[in-house]
């Protein structure tokens, strides 16, 4: 049977089944997650993010989908190109607007090319390529694909570019304190005291299930969000009604820390998971309390794979500091296609002389390991 491809500008346009089926349990992917992030006002056009969902039917069934935007900025990404779009600049190209295949503000590895069967993918990836050559923009970027894409995407003409992250792996430890046991006596003493820290402050911890969580508690989730960005000197990118929404419609993957003094909250952080990988997201507090972003976004999210078996905590983008608690370096990738032939000439040196890089950076952080001899390997 032949495959009809097609360019969705809405979620709206495909039934939420149909594409969780190829979603693949993925929270970030869901349509949930994603139709929040629109129906918010949060990533939309007039903030720069259009999307041109790319979709994949063989007869009536959808076989295939592709998150994508049409960006006229680079911001919320985690990739970044920003030396990429000022030199098109200085030499008058325009370098926006781009394709760009990701999940808005969530450096997170998932399926990019969703698709039920090779087959479909192969299709789907064949429609965005002709996308990408009759679309008339300066490049499409797929962030943060898994490794078996990348190599498909590879095949199809895109340059690779490596990153890293850092992510705790779960070795079937009973408690916390197992744990601690793992680690380099000087990691472990720090940890203790900055866990001390936090509770000599008066702080008491609570961890809400996304069931259990009141609007009060998003409501105040959200000015601890808004908080930290204010410190930056930015502006937040998601809104109360997008957190609301996620409330509503994917409750069973949330997880609120809440650190409390005197009956009153005073910090929060949010996670999300499933059964088997934990994502560290988004953290805030009121006032500064020594230690405490650690124990809230780092230490309690530990805990609490630990108790539920969650075997990954994914722990967001960069972060060396993320080591000394016991997170281990992790290579990511994305792909990237430039119309440009001189331009693309030019990236693709500067990508080979870039991984080289992040090769010899990963062999150093592996030798400065968190963990005593032995300990802490998958």
């Amino acid at each position: 049977m032949e495959y009809r491809s097609n360019v969705l500008s809405s979620l709206s346009e495909v039934s939420p089944a149909a594409w969780d089926r190829l979603a693949g349990g993925n929270p970030f992917l869901s349509h949930a997650f994603l139709h929040a992030l629109h129906a918010s006002g949060s990533a939309t056009a007039e903030t720069g993010w259009q999307p041109q969902f790319l979709a994949v039917h063989r007869g009536d069934e959808l076989v295939a989908a592709m998150p994508l935007y049409v960006k006229s900025h680079s911001y919320g990404e985690y990739v970044f190109d920003w030396a990429w779009a000022d030199a098109y600049h200085r030499n008058g190209i325009e370098y926006y607007p781009k394709l760009l295949s990701a999940i808005p503000f969530t450096p997170v590895t998932g399926s990019r090319l969703m698709a039920r069967d090779a087959a479909a993918r192969a299709a789907l990836l064949a429609f965005l390529c002709e996308q990408q050559q009759v679309a008339g923009m300066s490049s499409t970027h797929v962030l943060y694909p898994p490794e078996q894409e990348v190599l498909l995407l590879q095949e199809a003409g895109f340059m690779l570019r490596a990153g890293v992250q850092f992510h705790w792996l779960n070795q079937g430890y009973q408690n916390f304190e197992q744990f601690l046991q793992t680690l380099e006596h000087k990691k472990r003493k720090n940890i203790r005291a900055e866990r001390r820290k936090v509770q000599e402050a008066g702080i008491t911890l609570r961890q809400l299930r996304g069931a259990e969580a009141s609007e009060a508690d998003w409501r105040f989730f959200h000015r601890c969000y808004c908080n930290t960005y204010a410190e930056h000197r930015s502006s937040p990118y998601l809104n109360l009604d997008f957190w609301l929404r996620l409330a509503r419609t994917m409750p069973h993957h949330l997880l609120l820390v809440q650190a409390e003094r005197d009956g009153l909250p005073v910090a929060s952080s949010l996670v999300i998971h499933t059964a088997d990988t934990l994502y560290g997201r988004y953290w805030g507090a009121m006032e500064h309390i020594p230690c405490l972003h650690f124990e809230t976004a780092y230490y309690q999210p530990i805990e609490f794979c630990i108790a539920n078996g969650i075997r990954t905590f994914e722990g967001g983008a960069q972060g060396e500091h993320k080591m000394a608690r016991g997170f281990l370096p992790q290579k990511t990738w994305s792909a990237h296609w430039l119309a440009h032939p001189a331009f693309s000439d030019a990236v693709e040196r500067f990508l080979e002389r870039e991984t080289g890089g992040i090769d010899d950076y990963l062999s150093e952080l592996n030798e400065r390991t968190p963990f005593r001899r032995g300990q802490g390997e998958s």
